[in-house]
C-alpha cells in the first residue's frame, strides 16, 4: 500500500469546484466520484457533529470507519446553516463554484434560501444536482428513504435471496450508491452542455428511478412473461450452469454464458460427452434441465478443493471465482497490482489504509488521494483562499458560531 506525499491529483476535472451539501451516503458518493476525477470538493458540515456518518461506529481514535470510506479527497468546512450568516456564507461560496450537490428532501434547500432558482440568480453557470429518494415529483417525493426502502420499492429486494425463502437485502447498499452513479453522469453531461450554452442547469436524481433503471433484463423478463422474476440465490434466471457450487472446503462460482463455455466446463470436469448431450446442448435445454445440470456439476465439484477447481477452471478458461471475504478481496494480487488499496496521511490517525480511485488514466501519474478530512479541517483555508476573508473576519465568524 504505497503512501503518497502528493496532496492532489490534477485530473480531468481540474479547475472544477464542487460545493457539497450532502451527507450520509447517496450524495457523498456522488461528490466522491467528482473528487476522484480531480474536482475540488468543498464539503459543508454542521457544527459539533458534522456529517451524520461521523457518529457511526465502530471508531478508531474517534474517527468513524463509515465517514472515512466515502470522503477521501474532499475538504471540510463547518458552517451553521441555521444562522442567516451561515446561509449567506454558503451563497457566497455557491457564487464561486461550478457544481452544487445536495441530498436533502425536496423543498428543504428552497426554505433555506439555497434552492436552484435563488442560486442560479447569482451564478447562472451553476450546475445544481439534487439527489433524493424519490425525486422532486410524484406522490412519494416527501417521504424519507433509506437504502433498504429503495431496494424494496424497486423490486430489487424481491429477487434477492434463496429460492422459496424470504427476500434478502443486498449486501452492498446499492439503493444509495446508485446516486453516486447517476448524479455524476448528469453533472458531467451538464458540464459539457455548459461549454456550449454558457449556463448551468438543475438536475433531479431520484434513487428509486435509479434502482428501477438497474432492473435491466429482469424488467424486460417481467414484460415478456407477465410474471415476477423469483429469487434465484446465486443462480441466474436464464443461464445454466451459473452460480455457487460446493467444494470440499467451501464453494466456487461458475458462470456459463454460451455453448462454448459449456463445452469447456464439461472438459474441465472430465465429462466431455455431455457437451453434445441432447439434454444440454443449448441454453434453453440446460435451463429446462437446471436441476439435473446442477446436480451433475455439484457431484463433481464437491469432491475437489476450491484451490484445485480454480487451477482446473483457469486451465480451461472457464469463468469462475472463489468466494473471497472483504479482506481477502482487497489483498488479492489483482487488487494489489491495480493499487486499489493505498495508505494516506490522516490528520488525526496518521497513516491509514483506504480504498483507492477505481478509474485509471494510463499515461498519467495518479498519486493517492488526500485522506478524508477531520471536521472543519479546511475552514480557514476555504474562507481565506476562496472568499478572501481577512483573519479578523474569520475570527468574528468563529466567535459567532457561524463557522468552526
Amino acid at each position: 500500500m504505497p503512501a503518497s506525499d502528493t496532496p492532489n491529483w490534477v485530473g480531468p476535472l481540474e479547475g472544477i469546484r464542487v460545493l457539497d451539501l450532502t451527507r450520509v451516503l447517496a450524495g457523498p458518493a456522488a461528490s466522491l466520484a467528482l473528487a476522484d476525477l480531480g474536482a475540488e470538493v468543498i464539503k459543508i458540515e454542521p457544527p459539533a457533529t458534522g456529517d451524520e456518518t461521523r457518529t457511526f461506529p465502530p471508531f478508531r481514535d474517534g474517527e468513524s470507519h463509515y465517514y472515512l470510506s466515502i470522503n477521501r479527497g474532499k475538504k471540510s468546512i463547518v458552517v451553521d446553516l441555521k444562522s442567516d450568516a451561515g446561509v449567506a456564507l454558503v451563497r457566497d461560496l455557491a457564487a464561486k463554484c461550478d457544481v452544487l450537490i445536495e441530498n436533502y428532501r425536496p423543498g428543504v434547500m428552497d426554505r433555506l434560501g439555497l434552492g436552484y432558482e435563488a442560486l442560479a440568480a447569482i451564478n447562472p453557470r451553476l450546475i445544481y444536482c439534487s439527489i433524493s429518494g424519490f425525486g422532486m415529483t410524484g406522490p412519494l417525493r416527501d417521504r424519507p428513504s433509506f437504502d433498504i426502502v429503495l431496494q424494496a420499492l424497486s423490486g430489487a429486494l424481491s429477487v434477492n435471496g434463496e429460492p422459496g425463502g424470504t427476500p434478502t437485502k443486498l449486501g452492498i447498499p446499492l439503493g444509495d450508491l446508485v446516486g453516486g452513479i447517476n448524479g455524476p453522469i448528469g453533472i458531467l453531461a451538464a458540464l459539457h452542455e455548459r461549454n456550449t450554452t454558457g449556463r448551468g442547469r438543475l438536475i433531479d436524481v431520484s434513487l428509486l428511478d435509479g434502482m428501477l433503471g438497474l432492473l435491466g433484463y429482469l424488467a424486460q423478463l417481467a414484460f415478456f412473461t407477465g410474471e415476477d422474476p423469483k429469487p434465484q440465490g446465486s443462480q441466474h434466471p436464464n443461464l445454466v450452469p451459473y452460480g455457487q457450487f460446493p467444494a470440499q472446503d467451501g464453494a466456487i462460482i461458475i458462470a456459463c454464458l454460451t455453448n462454448s463455455f459449456w463445452g469447456r466446463i464439461c472438459r474441465a470436469l472430465g465429462i466431455p460427452e455431455l457437451t453434445d448431450d441432447p439434454r444440454f446442448d443449448s441454453l434453453e435445454k440446460r435451463r429446462s434441465n437446471r436441476s439435473t445440470v446442477n446436480e451433475i456439476i455439484s457431484g463433481i465439484t464437491a469432491q475437489r478443493s476450491v484451490g484445485d477447481l480454480v487451477e482446473l477452471f483457469t486451465e480451461y478458461e472457464v469463468p469462475h471465482a472463489p468466494i473471497l471475504g472483504i479482506r481477502e478481496a482487497l489483498a488479492q494480487p489483482q487488487a494489489v497490482n491495480r493499487e486499489m488499496v493505498v495508505e494516506v496521511e490522516h490528520q488525526s490517525l496518521g497513516k491509514v489504509p483506504i480504498v483507492n480511485r477505481s478509474i485509471k488514466f494510463p499515461g498519467d501519474e495518479q498519486p493517492a488521494p488526500t485522506a478524508p478530512p477531520v471536521l472543519g479541517q479546511h475552514t480557514e483555508e476555504i474562507l481565506t483562499d476562496i472568499l478572501e476573508l481577512t483573519p479578523q473576519e474569520i475570527e468574528a465568524l468563529r466567535v459567532s458560531g457561524t463557522v468552526a
